[in-house]
């Protein structure tokens, strides 16, 4: 079941996107997050940008964001940046694009003309099912993310919804 997130559902969703960073190359964070340093970014997703998770048997096992892109910045209000993790133990189970299909017609709905995602370049999984979902790579930046001297790219990939 998809829903809004709830305060309730941020150290579940917290320990989800630790989960990505441990596994590395799943976002450019390197340091474990702490629930409580979350409540913040957590506030930021109001109506006009929610915060979903997918939850199985009352488990949050999934999560995806939409968040605003370029904050402040006028002639992006209608884009917006899309963020989604899914607990390891359930990957590979059709959640991602579930919550990719709903955060699509979410911003549809919401009046957003594109979608944009943002991955690193080792993250072959997420590329597939954005692929799956209709996304198309739209930008390339070589090498700008550096785990332990280990560098990789950074790719946009982009959804025009109207």
């Amino acid at each position: 079941m998809i829903r809004i997130a709830a305060i309730s559902d941020l150290e579940a969703i917290t320990g989800i996107y630790n989960q990505a960073i441990d596994a590395g190359f799943q976002t450019a964070f390197t340091e474990r997050l702490k629930t409580e340093d979350r409540v913040g970014w957590f506030e930021e997703h109001t109506e006009s940008y929610p915060l979903f998770v997918y939850e199985d048997v009352g488990k949050v096992v999934g999560w995806l964001s939409i968040s605003e892109y370029r904050h402040g910045r006028g002639a992006l209000r209608y884009a917006a940046e899309v963020s989604y993790f899914i607990d390891k133990d359930f990957q590979g189970k059709g959640i991602g694009i579930q919550l990719l299909m709903h955060g699509i017609n979410a911003s549809r709905i919401l009046g957003y003309k594109t979608l944009l995602a943002i991955i690193l370049e080792p993250n072959i999984a997420s590329a597939k099912l954005l692929a799956k979902a209709g996304f198309e790579q739209w930008a390339y930046l070589p090498r700008i993310a550096d785990f332990a001297g280990i560098e990789c790219s950074q790719v946009y990939y982009g959804l025009k919804l109207q």
